[in-house]
């Protein structure tokens, strides 16, 4: 009993007269306390003090602490401070995920700079041979990494004949011989991808050649290949075929090809070795898909889809309508004097485009590896060629190529004025454009305007919105040979813009070692060449390369606005602007005769002297231009920088004539562009 008694004289003590306790704990052997007002047992005496009135102290038992955590005094601040924390992590978490849906999509790889075309037989022979080859692109990848290129973009390199530049492909899981290996395909791709460059590849899924497999086996009528291609019967008598109807292949003269191991004739589009693979054959669009397949587990990161408006034709096989309908049918054997609706673009087409998009979806599901589709729709209508970029809801190809400005035989702000706007104009919202001024069929830049334009075209091409496209050799000014003795089996007249890259002044122009090239080098080469316009400050190439610098460190042409200012027969005056920067450039080009420009005229606020970024003249660059008078020779153009707060896609006057590919829109509260404007 004495005992009892001491222990709960200590506790009596702690409850009642220790308030000040110096860092001892006095109770920690005492046995734990039920506080339960339920409880039995009573610790305090009725004359003891309550609990709620004694302050709290450090070392305090924790019976005693959770006499006072439970006081309103101290619960009600610790819920407020647990709330006030869910709260405001929940805010931050909202807000994150709202800038994010929000803010502009970030540009893709395809989108964030140029692309280099190169024709693989004529850009650099490694072994000897006088043809390209693979290897040889390999050996000049550190040159194309200085012109700051994106992607590279090289085209038919498939097994085939040497029909048609070998787009009548006899293997499409093969490399031509003559361009190397599969493994010199493979140590190019690494190589490539080591650069941190990106590799997209012609395909032709249209035809193939004659020679091919599928075709040896339909024309002997084996198995599922037996309806490969299109067939159809027709009469062959005393060696002259009566096709089924007049429909004429591209070349010229019928479309149709009598087969004399089936008795019956099939339908080409191109040449009589390229016979069209029937689309509406299941089977066909599954080996299709599976060669893509088999190219993107390689590691190709896009394909350029060649002749795609020819996937389908009609299945009536009734005759085409005449352009000139009082013409002898007899006589029309040329592709321009027949309205093609039955042979192009036919109902189902871009059903086929849309199930390659899917097939490419399939491989871009890892972050970083987006696969890109391009499609080439040459010589379509304006609204046509929209149509490859699929719907708002289904997607096509990222974009079709845009070969417009190399339709132009002549230039003025005018003509290239109207190729801009007819692209921006017509482009679904929200796609991205491209703009090429040359590529492997169409007479070269130099050769088709003249040498005075090679600077002002590429001006050009960094300075609009959407992805620039340079065949190989444009950044130098090359142009076509002259017409020889080609000893080649095709059409001379596409040969002319395929002539060697011009590396250097020795022998072949430094792009073969050998006796021989495939095709003749250009007369200009000593003056013209990669080699001596590294060293010139004034060369073609030092301004390309400038100009995709310029592209590459600036938002404001890779992603802002394009404000036409001024077009006439001469110049074309436009602004590159984009909300949350307060300056704009200003790009003046000239394509006609001298010109005595007056900015000041156009463009309200603008101060008297501006600084010239960069110039196709390149003793100008850093200098001033008075606005109040520029002067421009032909084929001379500037980019001018300005501060400028008012920018003209917000003006009244500029609405109409202001475009752009992402529209962003800028917070000046935030600090942030967004999407949702």
């Amino acid at each position: 009993m004495a005992e009892d008694g001491s222990k709960r004289d200590s506790i009596q003590m702690n409850m009642k007269g220790c308030q000040t306790n110096n860092g001892f704990v006095q109770n920690e052997d005492i046995p734990e306390l039920d506080l339960d007002p339920g409880s039995s047992e009573h610790i305090l005496g009725p004359e003891e003090p309550n609990a709620k009135s004694i302050q709290p102290y450090a070392g305090m038992p924790k019976e005693v602490l959770f006499q006072f955590s439970g006081q309103a005094r101290y619960r009600v601040p610790r819920e407020i401070l647990f709330w006030l924390v869910v709260v405001s992590v929940l805010v931050l978490i909202g807000a994150t995920i709202a800038i994010i849906a929000i803010s502009p999509k970030c540009l893709d790889w395809w989108q964030a700079g140029p692309m280099y075309q190169i024709y693989p037989r004529s850009f650099k022979d490694s072994d000897k041979d006088g043809n390209g080859d693979l290897k040889g692109i390999q050996d000049k990848l550190d040159y194309i990494t200085t012109l700051n290129i994106k992607t590279i973009w090289i085209t038919s390199f498939y097994k085939s004949s040497l029909k048609d530049f070998r787009y009548g492909v006899e293997d499409f899981r093969e490399i031509d011989p003559i361009f190397g290996t599969m493994e010199d395909f493979e140590n190019l791709l690494a190589a490539i991808h080591d650069k941190g460059l990106k590799l997209i590849i012609d395909f032709i899924p249209n035809h193939t050649s004659d020679k091919h497999a599928w075709f040896q086996l339909s024309r002997t009528r084996t198995g599922k290949y037996t309806d490969y291609y299109i067939w159809h019967d027709c009469a062959h008598e005393n060696g002259i075929t009566t096709p089924p109807n007049n429909w004429l292949s591209v070349y010229g003269n019928s479309s149709w090809h009598f087969d004399e191991v089936r008795n019956q004739c099939y339908f080409h589009q191109f040449l009589k070795e390229q016979p069209d693979l029937n689309f509406r054959n299941p089977d066909v669009q599954e080996e299709i898909k599976e060669i893509m397949q088999f190219w993107l587990t390689k590691g190709v990161d896009g394909f350029s889809f060649n002749a795609v408006k020819f996937l389908l034709e009609a299945m009536h096989l009734r005759d085409e309508i005449q352009v000139n309908a009082s013409q002898v049918p007899d006589t029309v054997t040329r592709y321009s004097e027949l309205y093609h609706d039955f042979t192009t673009t036919q109902e189902g087409m871009h059903d086929l485009v849309r199930s390659f998009r899917q097939t490419m979806d399939q491989y871009s599901r890892e972050p970083g590896r987006y696969r890109f589709m391009g499609t080439e729709a040459y010589a379509e209508s304006i609204d046509r060629t929209m149509r490859y970029y699929g719907l708002s809801f289904i997607q096509e190809a990222d974009f079709p190529f845009n070969n417009y400005f190399t339709t132009l035989d002549t230039l003025s702000g005018n003509t290239v004025h109207e190729v801009i706007t007819a692209w921006m104009e017509n482009m679904p919202e929200g796609k991205w454009p491209n703009w090429m001024t040359g590529g492997p069929d169409i007479t070269r830049l130099t050769s088709r305007l003249g040498h005075q334009y090679v600077n002002i075209m590429n001006m050009l091409l960094f300075t609009l919105p959407g992805t620039p496209i340079t065949y190989y050799g444009e950044e130098i000014g090359m142009g076509n040979i002259l017409a020889t003795n080609l000893n080649e089996s095709y059409d001379v007249n596409t040969l002319l813009s395929k002539s060697p890259m011009q590396w250097d002044n020795s022998s072949n122009a430094g792009f073969s070692e050998g006796n021989h090239t495939w095709l003749p080098t250009s007369s200009d080469y000593h003056t013209v060449n990669v080699d001596v316009q590294k060293t010139q400050p004034t060369s073609a190439l030092k301004l390309y390369q400038a100009l995709s610098l310029l592209h590459a460190d600036e938002l404001l042409l890779s992603r802002g606005w394009f404000c036409l200012v001024r077009n006439d027969s001469h110049v074309l005056v436009y602004t590159r602007e984009l909300d949350g920067i307060d300056r704009v450039f200003i790009v003046v080009l000239n394509f006609g005769e001298s010109t005595l420009l007056n900015l000041q005229e156009m463009i309200s606020g603008l101060p008297v002297r501006l600084s010239i970024k960069l110039s196709t003249n390149s003793a100008s660059k850093g200098s001033q231009v008075d606005t109040r008078g520029i002067f421009l020779e032909r084929g001379e153009g500037v980019v001018l920088e300005h501060k400028m707060k008012n920018l003209l896609h917000h003006q009244t006057a500029f609405r109409d004539r202001c475009f752009i590919s992402n529209r962003a829109c800028y917070s000046s509260a935030l600090d942030i562009l967004y999407s949702s404007c």
